[in-house]
């Protein structure tokens, strides 16, 4: 079985209205002509200086938030990527802080349940990973 504290998510610290540092996985608009693939690729390397590609999806999160005084809903899809090289960066003005964390490390550090959970699930499907490789050498 994979131990899954030897893999390590990018993460982005944004600080919020209150001047917190809230830690949370990186995430964009699709814009036109993209594929919701696409956009998780190219927001990951704006955000964080890293190149990746898509292994499969992790699943979705629909959330509502208040902007210049109206209500917004956002949907974000979010995969489970693998790092192909780039170097860790937070050059992107959206972005306070990143860091590579370990995935076992991750229910402590980001901000937002919802997320928490997604990390739980890429972490088993790590797990699978590995143990379909263990099984197929």
């Amino acid at each position: 079985m994979l131990d899954f504290e030897q893999h390590v998510a990018a993460i982005i610290g944004r600080l919020d209205r209150r001047g917190r540092l809230l830690w949370s996985l990186p995430k964009g608009h699709i814009e036109a002509g993209e594929t919701a693939e696409q956009t998780a690729v190219r927001e990951v390397a704006e955000e964080t200086g890293i190149h990746s590609k898509v292994l499969r999806p992790l699943g979705s999160i629909d959330y509502w938030f208040v902007a210049e005084d109206r209500r917004v809903h956002k949907t974000v899809h979010h995969f489970l990527l693998e790092a192909l090289g780039g170097e860790l960066s937070d050059e992107d003005v959206e972005v306070t802080e990143v860091a590579w964390v370990p995935l076992g490390e991750l229910d402590d550090r980001l901000a937002y349940a919802d997320e928490r959970r997604l990390v739980r699930r890429a972490a088993e499907l790590l797990s699978e990973y590995q143990t379909d490789g263990a099984e197929s050498a």
